[in-house]
């Protein structure tokens, strides 16, 4: 970080996390309540030395009361759900490999709904994710809380490689982005707004900016065979 010094990177950082501030608590519930699920869901990004990256997702639900289940009772606490899923990607958010544990589950059946997680294996996060995953392991062919894990999983994603990357070029001395075409995250949420006071402020190049319209297929020539 020597070729930026600590106020650059400090303002990089700044720009690059815009979005970020200390929100307030929830407002103090006016009525007594009674706690009764937890469900806990965390994400986790990993640069790996062979230059891929690893997204870790883990789900846990339980209950805050002993309650009957398929073998007995259940405790209060103990893991209804406890799902960890990894998922290995490059740079162009291919997926490379894919790993599921499912430590706890209501149901022993429960554990033959990863066998399909291989079918990912080449696939690439991004435009109509949802729809691959329920393309791929919908309904039937899987685990409606694995899903879920892998819809949310893009974002960690998304998080987790093109700040890191960012953040290597700032290191290198270069500027965190360059080129004609804004960053992926312009104009997907309202505070990055092309026409927003934050895109004004810290990529006034970008204010206003429409996505070009892609060219018009060149039409095939004409077949002149019969026509002379």
């Amino acid at each position: 970080m020597a070729l930026m010094g600590v106020a650059g990177v400090k303002r990089a950082t700044a720009m690059l996390t815009a979005c970020a501030h200390n929100a307030p608590m929830l407002p103090t519930p006016t009525t007594e309540r009674t706690p009764l699920h937890t469900r806990a869901v965390t994400y986790q990004g990993y640069a790996r030395a062979d230059g891929l990256w690893d997204i870790e997702g883990e789900l846990r639900d339980s209950k805050h009361y002993d309650h009957p289940h398929s073998n007995g009772t259940r405790p209060a606490g103990d893991a209804v759900h406890h799902l960890w899923l990894r998922v290995t990607l490059d740079e162009r958010f291919c997926i490379h490999a894919i790993a599921t544990s499912m430590d706890s589950t209501p149901f022993g059946e429960c554990g033959v709904a990863t066998q399909h997680m291989n079918r990912f294996v080449g696939m690439t996060i991004g435009a109509g994710w949802r729809r691959t995953i329920d393309t791929t392991v919908g309904g039937l062919a899987g685990c409606t809380h694995i899903r879920e894990l892998l819809f949310n999983l893009a974002t960690a994603a998304f998080q987790t490689i093109p700040h890191h990357q960012e953040m290597q070029r700032l290191a290198r001395g270069e500027s965190w982005h360059s080129g004609s075409t804004p960053p992926f995250f312009v104009n997907k949420c309202m505070t990055w707004d092309v026409n927003g006071p934050v895109v004004a402020r810290l990529m006034p190049q970008f204010v206003g900016w429409v996505k070009p319209e892609k060219a018009a297929p060149t039409p095939p020539p004409a077949d002149n065979v019969g026509n002379d």
